[in-house]
């Protein structure tokens, strides 16, 4: 008879946390449609100051803030409001308050669905690009109750610096006075952008979106491109991420250079990517403590390294080939539901020169999986994923050996985190082959059961929950036939994550990461009988996945005789009391399925 036939409660957060990840996801409309139109209705009556403004300005962000997770159940309501919001700031009888006050719902509004997704509605036509020009002009930037204001504006002047005519044709005569000439178009952008870049609010990021569509216009990076990255470079060489000042200009300034890398086109920016790289090195930025400064350093980095290499798909990728549904089911439907066999095509490009600077970047990319924040790791394992398609095969495959070493038990929790996402990535891109899964996968598990303590408590969460988003991944990449000789490994592996790991978003990640697999691969057994049992709810409660999922699951012969050594041989030694007296329990139940080999090969040979 097991311990507990009924799951015992969890603590009052866990029961909390699965309310609240059960209802959050619930809204199926923006139910407040008609308030909010009736607040925007009113902000010329309450624009004046005082109680009403702020009433108006609170309520809105507590309706907007509903959709943070939501935020697509906007869409369809996203141009009526800007509509209502855009006729108060082009109305010329407008007084500077009520102007102020509609860029602030607007920043509402964008801050909550995304600048991207609210680019394209701003008026961009020929006729827009003066009037926005000198709104953004008379502004000023010490005034901090207006950022919102300089913020949005800045993002409209981007999107308006898209229209294909030559600036040249809107200056007409620059001559205003004999002797005195007023500046082109070109040069005030270009110099809003600049004063822009080194402001210490919201402003700055703005102006980073609008520099990158400025400078790579087709009339403007002829003349202002070798200029305005002059200056960059010298804004960081005289810079210092030491001094508050410092970290604002160079934040700006690697915002600008990162998009610009990013959206321009690779002959436009190849040649200057090395002195550029140059720059970076000078700039010692992985030894900052600002966070967002090496993160940004890593991303401009990578964007370099994809400057240097040529835009192309590896022909040596592993690719799984159609994982179309509606595909798969028309060749079922013709009785060809065998896949033919994969073939890996050899790199048309082996001999390609490999330039100079990518050897740097991928070192300083490895370098970036091994620091101390997760952002910075996350950005340099998609840098690593990115990089290494358009590398040779065989030096994709020394990168690939480069983030298996962050697996030696000599490094710390970062290194094996920022190793798991790498794999993941490159897994998901078709650049693991098969021959490393063999490599791959013995680190996986040994990731997927990472912890190690540290004082009164432990490190390795993050670690278990990448590995989980590897076997994810795994599944989603590869044919059931190679991963078939793992599938034992993997599925006991992510059994026991799911009903024995110590924190609910792994255990969700696992029963996840198993979900997916038994979708994609269908080959782990008994996949849906477990799937409906440990779901991502289910398993949300510690107590009842010790106690009641675990007993279910080891009726399964294949997950039996796993559940049990892993209780073993890590949970009953565990340093949190409580998953001690829990795995004691689930032994008790769990030794009723498996008597034999509990009493001579389990509890008594790993407990002598």
């Amino acid at each position: 008879m097991a311990l507990s036939d009924e799951p015992a409660a969890g603590g009052p957060e866990e029961e909390a946390e699965d309310e609240t990840l059960a209802f959050g996801a619930a809204l199926e409309a923006f139910g407040e449609s008609a308030e909010t139109r009736a607040l925007l209705g009113r902000l010329r009556e309450v624009h004046g100051g005082g109680a009403e403004r702020e009433v108006a300005l609170e309520r809105f962000r507590v309706i907007m803030d509903k959709y943070q997770e939501q935020p697509h159940l906007l869409d369809p309501h996203l141009e009526w409001m800007m509509n209502l919001l855009l006729d108060i700031v082009q109305d010329q009888t407008s007084p500077a308050s009520l102007v102020h006050l509609a860029f602030k719902f607007l920043y509402i509004i964008t801050k909550v669905r995304g600048y991207k997704t609210f680019l394209r509605l701003f008026p961009h036509e020929v006729a827009d690009v003066e009037p926005v020009l000198d709104l953004v002009t008379i502004q000023n930037p010490k005034d901090h109750e207006a950022w919102e204001t300089r913020y949005m504006l800045l993002l409209w002047l981007s999107v308006t610096c898209l229209i294909p005519f030559d600036f040249s044709r809107l200056d007409g005569n620059l001559l205003t006075q004999p002797g005195q000439a007023r500046m082109s178009i070109m040069d005030r952008i270009l110099q809003i952008a600049e004063s822009y870049l080194i402001v210490s609010d919201k402003a700055r990021d703005a102006a980073a979106v609008l520099v990158s569509r400025f400078i790579t216009r087709p009339d403007v990076k002829q003349s202002k491109m070798a200029e305005f990255l002059d200056w960059s470079l010298c804004n960081l060489a005289r810079s210092s991420f030491q001094t508050m000042q410092g970290v604002i200009t160079m934040d700006g300034t690697l915002q600008a250079l990162a998009q610009i890398f990013k959206h321009g086109k690779r002959e436009d920016c190849l040649p200057y990517a090395a002195t550029v790289l140059r720059c970076l090195d000078g700039c010692r930025l992985p030894e900052s403590n600002q966070t967002l400064l090496r993160k940004l350093g890593v991303k401009l980095v990578q964007r370099l390294g994809l400057t240097f290499l040529k835009p192309k798909v590896a022909a040596w990728r592993y690719q799984r080939g159609c994982r179309s549904l509606a595909a798969n089911l028309q060749l079922l439907t013709q009785g060809q539901s065998e896949q033919k066999p994969l073939i890996l095509t050899e790199d048309d490009d082996e001999d390609d020169d490999v330039p100079e600077g990518v050897e740097r970047v991928i070192e300083q990319l490895l370098v970036g999986l091994k620091d101390k924040d997760t952002v910075v790791r996350w950005s340099a394992a998609k840098g690593i994923g990115r990089m290494a398609g358009r590398l040779p095969r065989a030096l994709a495959d020394d990168v690939v050996g480069s983030v298996l070493d962050c697996f030696s038990f000599q490094e710390t929790d970062k290194a094996w985190h920022g190793g798991c996402l790498a794999l993941a990535e490159l897994g998901r891109r078709g650049l693991l082959l098969p021959s490393r899964l063999v490599d791959v996968v013995a680190v996986i598990l040994k990731a997927l059961t990472y912890d190690e303590k540290r004082g009164a408590c432990s490190v390795g969460t993050n670690v278990r929950d990448a590995a989980c988003y590897v076997c994810w991944a795994f599944a989603r990449a590869y044919e059931p036939q190679e991963l078939k000789p793992f599938v034992t490994a993997i599925s006991s592996a992510l059994v026991i994550a799911a009903v024995f790991d110590r924190d609910i978003n792994c255990r969700r990640a696992a029963s996840a990461a198993f979900q997916e697999n038994v979708g994609r691969q269908g080959t782990f057994p008994h996949g849906i009988d477990i799937l409906t049992t440990a779901d991502y709810f289910a398993v949300g409660n510690r107590s009842n996945c010790f106690l009641v999922i675990s007993v279910f699951i080891a009726g399964f012969p294949e997950y039996t005789q796993p559940m049990i050594d892993h209780l073993v041989t890590m949970k009953i030694s565990h340093w949190d009391g409580v998953i001690r007296e829990l795995a004691a329990r689930a032994l008790h139940n769990l030794a009723q399925q498996a008597p034999e080999f509990s009493a001579t090969q389990g509890v008594w040979e790993d407990s002598s």
